[in-house]
């Protein structure tokens, strides 16, 4: 966890150069600053380093986790990665109907609908794919 901290503070050091140098060039090129541009970048900055505060708070807190040791070996943590569903084409399907939806949004409101009510059924069939079927339990 440190080791990530430590790569979250070294990018938000380089958003911080980086907006520097930003708001200097537009400054240099064009008399003014080119504010839109200039606020993000700070803001990610900001964002890195919340996320590198945290990772520094929760480190101290934790106790050391094996894959923090150097001299740990590959397999020192292996534990359970999660259950994954075998041979699954509901993720597939709701993967379109998300696709349906938005690209209603972007085109025809009704194709949205068509969207969204496949969605629910590919939700439901995910979620209950382990009751029913091949892999029934």
């Amino acid at each position: 966890m440190r080791a990530n901290a430590v790569l979250f503070w070294v990018l938000c050091a380089f958003f911080v150069v980086e907006t520097v140098l930003y708001a200097a060039w537009g400054w240099w090129s064009r008399a003014n600053v080119e504010w839109t541009g200039t606020v993000a970048m700070a803001l990610c900055a900001v964002l890195s380093a919340l996320v590198a505060f945290y990772l520094m708070h929760a480190a101290r807190q934790l106790p050391r986790l094996p894959q923090d040791h150097r001299e740990a070996e590959p397999d020192a943590d292996d534990g359970e990665v999660g259950q994954f569903s075998p041979h699954s084409w509901w993720p597939v399907l709701l993967g379109a109907s998300g696709f349906l939806l938005f690209f209603g949004l972007a085109t025809e409101i009704w194709i949205s609908f068509i969207g969204a009510a496949v969605g629910v059924v590919c939700l439901v069939g995910w979620v209950f794919e382990y009751y029913r079927g091949h892999f029934a339990r």
